[in-house]
């Protein structure tokens, strides 16, 4: 770097990171392994151009917010003397410098919040873990990347190791040099724009002797110690959920709304040395306006741009993609219905549990909770020793606590693999944000190279696996799987509905309208007295509806007109269970 960009004494750049300052490209990435210093030279050149340019704007990028806390924000306060800027609003996080120029810190957790930059002109963008990021955000920022001021170059850049869920369209970019899946206009893609500058541990004087990082590095799963240690792009070559992306599959856990009568249910996969992975699923049933609204998904967000007035530009029809994402509460199914889905609520990850340990750690988890079923990893059932198999241990101290006893998970590899995946792409399976070990694990499962249909085993897989395990049977509860992929039994009621059945702590409105499903007038009298039956089995739940509204009555459905006479006859005279009418025929008050 010439000596009017080296910062003095607070900021020297090391060889590599001078490389990447000195690069003349406009897309570069900068990085491989962790630890050459990527973080530093990306903030350090957003501050460059900010203070070369008068009157500037400058953008720094993080996927999350307490990821940019943690990087970038962090870094600035330490690094930077408050001598050098007029002020930082603390609040926007913006820099204004001296000179009139700004640099901003922001997030991008959902797909969609790109687009809080529309409009905006950046003579640098500069994007940390852009391996975290999708291509549909990464080509909507380059249309923001631009400046008025006559002379300038505008520019982007990206920092980042291996993996995560953008890493096959990175490494296309910038290590295959060829467009990528999905990349608009690929005719347009010019692999002179991108410069790819390789960076590993040891060319960070700070680290490059630190034998106890070497050391943390060595120790990570093979796929990890590949990408971090050696920065070795091939590592996740095959990704297999190459579609999961932050936001759009997960949530937080208060966005749920999750409601006490969904069905709930555990999958567990068993470790000793390896971590036990443990996962909390519930239903949530087909109908539920929950206030968790999804962004948009990068189908629709393509959707809306081709609708646009100009075709193939990434500026036209956002609008359309925006209203369309802040109008669609998380999943739809026809006629704007919200459909039904599986949602993974709570995790627990940990090793050197005994099964009763295990199964202790499990009951004190789901204290308050209705457990419908717990499913366990099949090895679990063999008999190692002369003591009973991990799942009657396990077991007996699920039953002590009123928990049902484990069951044999389905160990269907290649079946659970691709109903998690076709999940994800009808959008039918979220996972709460607090089940961390799940999310990071998903974007590193890799095809197996001798069964291209499965998952490679590798260390650090068990949440997956346990994940597994819930989700294939969690799909029968939840009404979705088959009717998710309108195979067989597409449009079936979940089998928590499949009989008519009070569901207490339902409301009475939504139970009718759940099932009560029959066409026919005979038929559909059948199912109300039926659910009456059901509603007066709970006696002191019932006459607590009562209270709150009387019974299922029939002015309330509107089948009075159609029930036959038979049926009518036969309860005519009856008198209401507690005030008003009931499901009988036309009651005298």
């Amino acid at each position: 770097m010439d000596d009017e960009y080296d910062l003095g004494e607070v900021y020297r750049a090391f060889d590599r990171q001078r490389e990447f300052h000195n690069s003349k490209k406009k897309y570069r990435l900068f990085g491989g392994a962790a630890g050459p210093g990527k973080t530093k030279a990306l903030l350090w050149e957003a501050i460059r151009k900010a203070l070369l340019n008068d009157g500037c704007d400058t953008l720094l990028l993080r996927r999350t917010f307490p990821e940019l806390e943690a990087s970038l924000v962090a870094q600035f306060r330490r690094d930077v003397p408050p001598s050098w800027f007029r002020s930082f609003n603390e609040a926007k996080h913006i820099v204004t410098w001296w000179n009139g120029s700004t640099t901003r810190f922001g997030y991008c957790r959902n797909e969609n919040d790109v687009y809080q930059y529309q409009g905006a002109e950046f003579l640098f963008i500069g994007i940390d873990e852009l391996t975290h990021f999708t291509l549909k955000q990464w080509q909507f920022l380059t249309s923001r990347n631009r400046c008025p001021i006559p002379g300038t170059f505008p520019c982007m850049a990206g920092a980042t190791n291996p993996g995560n869920i953008g890493h096959a369209w990175v490494k296309a970019l910038w290590v295959d040099k060829e467009p990528p899946t999905g990349f608009e206009r690929p005719e347009q893609y010019d692999p002179g724009d991108y410069d790819f500058i390789r960076a590993r541990i040891a060319d960070n004087p700070i680290y490059a002797n630190d034998l106890n990082y070497r050391k943390t590095l060595e120790a990570l799963p093979e796929q990890l110690r590949k990408a971090f240690l050696d920065g070795d792009w091939d590592v996740l070559s095959g990704q297999y959920f190459d579609l999961f992306e932050i936001g759009r599959h997960t949530a937080r856990p208060e966005e749920i709304g999750m409601r006490e009568w969904w069905p709930r249910w555990v999958s567990i996969d068993w470790g000793f040395q390896h971590p036990s992975a443990v996962y909390w699923h519930c239903g949530m049933p087909k109908g539920i306006a929950n206030s968790y609204q999804r962004p948009a998904s990068r189908q629709e967000v393509a959707r809306g741009q081709d609708a646009g007035s100009k075709p193939g530009s990434l500026d036209s029809g956002l609008q359309t993609a925006q209203t369309s994402a802040r109008d669609d509460r998380y999943s739809f199914g026809a006629g704007g219905e919200a459909a039904a889905r599986i949602v993974t609520y709570r995790e627990f990850v940990q090793n050197g549990l005994s099964p009763r340990m295990l199964g202790q750690a499990i009951a004190e988890r789901c204290k308050g909770e209705k457990i419908q079923e717990i499913y366990l990893s099949p090895d679990a059932f063999a008999h190692r020793t002369s003591e009973a198999s991990i799942a009657e241990q396990l077991g007996e101290v699920l039953g002590a606590n009123g928990l049902p006893r484990p069951t044999r998970a389905d160990d269907d590899r290649v079946g659970g693999w691709q109903l998690m995946y076709q999940l994800l792409e009808q959008d039918a399976w979220v996972i709460t944000e607090n089940c961390t070990k799940l999310i990071e694990c998903l974007p590193q499962l890799v095809r197996d190279n001798r069964r291209v249909e499965d998952v490679r085993k590798m260390e650090g897989d068990d949440p997956a696996d346990a994940a597994r395990y819930g989700i294939v049977p969690g799909a029968r509860y939840a009404g979705v799987g088959a009717s998710a992929m309108g195979g067989p039994g597409a449009g079936q009621a979940p089998p928590l509905y499949s009989q008519v059945r009070f569901v207490p702590g339902m409301p009475l409105g939504e139970q009718i309208a759940r099932q009560v499903t029959a066409e026919e007038p005979t038929s559909r009298a059948i199912q109300f007295q039926r659910l009456e039956a059901e509603r007066r089995r709970g006696n002191s739940l019932g006459r607590r509806d009562c209270r709150d509204g009387g019974g299922i009555g029939e002015e309330r459905i509107g089948i009075r007109a159609e029930r036959p006479d038979r049926l009518r006859g036969e309860r005519r005279g009856r008198p209401p269970a507690c005030g008003g009418s009931t499901m009988g025929g036309e009651v005298s008050p």
